[in-house]
């Protein structure tokens, strides 16, 4: 496994500066926690990398270790240097149980594409374990909508009759794929986009290494999430928006020599990040156009800009089912850009 990968997949759990941007959130558990009355199973929804499994770790270690909580702070905040938050955070302690997509049998490089139902089942043994360390067990489904229909079914019983001081928090980046039932048994905690601020704030944390204009852009690209600006700051991401905005500022007139040189970048198994990421600037940019024009007086000239939306995501879509060419796919995407800013 890369050593990103096992970066991404554990920096939730390794995380010690205080969270940014879910207050009310972490207000509403730490008042459950603090009246006694906590729901056993907490479901955190929201985009994909704006902090959920940071939260969700965060509640596990202030239910699990009482003692480390730290005054003055948030009250989910928690001493990083106790021994009991030491434990969680390597992953070592007893009373605390991570349920996520397991290795494919056929590689152990690999994940498999949902969450199985035998996960499933021997977190439901764990909880009516005696607890080893704390006064309750604690299990986190991360991410919950990746269960499959068998695995949901398995979770729903565990929810139906929960063993006393349980604590289940379920991350789902599209609650809607969760079973209604499932969805009922949990006090829903929706989460939202953070704060420009925010995200630059998570990024100076990164040590990355941009500009506070930079920082700016980049966060605005991330609809607030930290985790999305994280990847673009990764991937050259910057780059690529000059690059598109220098693609964009002359239509309906597309510069095509300009066009090749920048879809020629992708070429390769060496650009299949830029790719992607260009894409996912691409379509940020046209879903912006498109809101602008939701408010504006000129409604009427929005169909065009919709039918690209539309051709563009297709392509897109179609470019992974039959692997077509990425330059292609880049300088089809940039055609219709071009023709909806004519029509």
């Amino acid at each position: 496994m890369s050593e990103e990968l096992i970066e991404r997949i554990e920096a939730p759990r390794h995380e010690t500066a205080p969270v940014l941007g879910h207050d009310r959130a972490a207000a509403d558990f730490a008042s459950a926690l603090a009246s006694g009355r906590m729901a056993h199973a907490w479901l955190l929804s929201g985009p994909a990398g704006i902090g959920k499994a940071t939260l969700a770790w965060r509640f596990a270690r202030r239910v699990l270790a009482p003692a480390a909580a730290e005054s003055g702070l948030s009250g989910i905040e928690t001493d990083a240097d106790h021994s009991d938050i030491r434990r969680l955070m390597a992953g070592g302690h007893p009373d605390c149980r991570l349920v996520r997509r397991s290795n494919a049998k056929t590689s152990p490089y690999r994940f498999r594409t949902e969450i199985s139902v035998e996960d499933v089942r021997d977190a439901g043994t764990f909880l009516h374990h005696t607890a080893a360390l704390s006064e309750w067990r604690c299990l986190i489904v991360d991410a919950a909508d990746e269960m499959n229909i068998n695995a949901q079914n398995a979770l729903l019983k565990v929810l139906e009759e929960p063993p006393p001081r349980t604590l289940i928090l379920l991350v789902a980046h599209a609650p809607s794929r969760l079973l209604p039932t499932i969805r009922s048994r949990c006090r829903d905690l929706p989460l939202r986009p953070l704060a420009s601020a925010d995200v630059a704030a998570v990024l100076a944390r990164k040590d990355v290494a941009l500009s506070a204009d930079e920082l700016d852009v980049i966060s605005e690209i991330s609809d607030g999430s930290p985790g999305r600006a994280l990847d673009l700051a990764r991937a050259d991401g910057l780059d690529l928006y000059r690059e598109l905005l220098a693609l964009v500022e002359p239509l309906p007139n597309l510069d095509s020599e300009r066009a090749h040189a920048v879809s020629d970048r992708f070429a390769g198994a060496s650009g299949e990040a830029g790719y992607r990421t260009f894409l996912e600037i691409l379509k940020w940019w046209l879903l912006r156009r498109i809101r602008e024009g939701a408010t504006s007086q000129a409604r009427a000239g929005l169909e065009p800009w919709l039918q690209a939306w539309e051709k563009i995501d297709e392509l897109a879509n179609r470019a992974d089912s039959v692997n077509l060419d990425r330059k292609q796919v880049v300088l089809n995407s940039l055609f219709e850009l071009s023709a909806a800013a004519r029509a």
